[in-house]
């Protein structure tokens, strides 16, 4: 089930164009053989884009998902949904 927020999906939608973007030109640059230290802070950049989109809707399920399972006695589901994301973070 994923409903998300509409503001939300907005800013997700916004930034995930973004990095789209920032993808193509990160391609061209591998092609045009730019310096190597470009190269990687540009693929930082996309990278840290990538963990701001899963900030977003990381927030958007502990507001919306998590509060209802916790309210419909889905405890368990919740808190290993949260764990499990963690663990997956931690291994980064």
């Amino acid at each position: 089930m994923l409903c998300v927020k509409a503001e939300t999906k907005k800013q997700v939608q916004n930034r995930l164009r973004r990095m789209e973007g920032q993808v193509r030109g990160l391609q061209k640059m591998v092609d045009e053989e730019s310096y190597c230290i470009d190269i990687i802070t540009q693929s930082s950049a996309i990278r840290s884009a990538l963990s701001a989109v899963e900030d977003l809707m990381l927030e958007n399920h502990l507001g919306e998902h998590a509060i209802h399972q916790m309210k419909r006695g889905e405890e368990k589901k919740a808190i290993s949904e949260i764990i499990n994301i963690f663990k997956r973070a931690k291994k980064k």
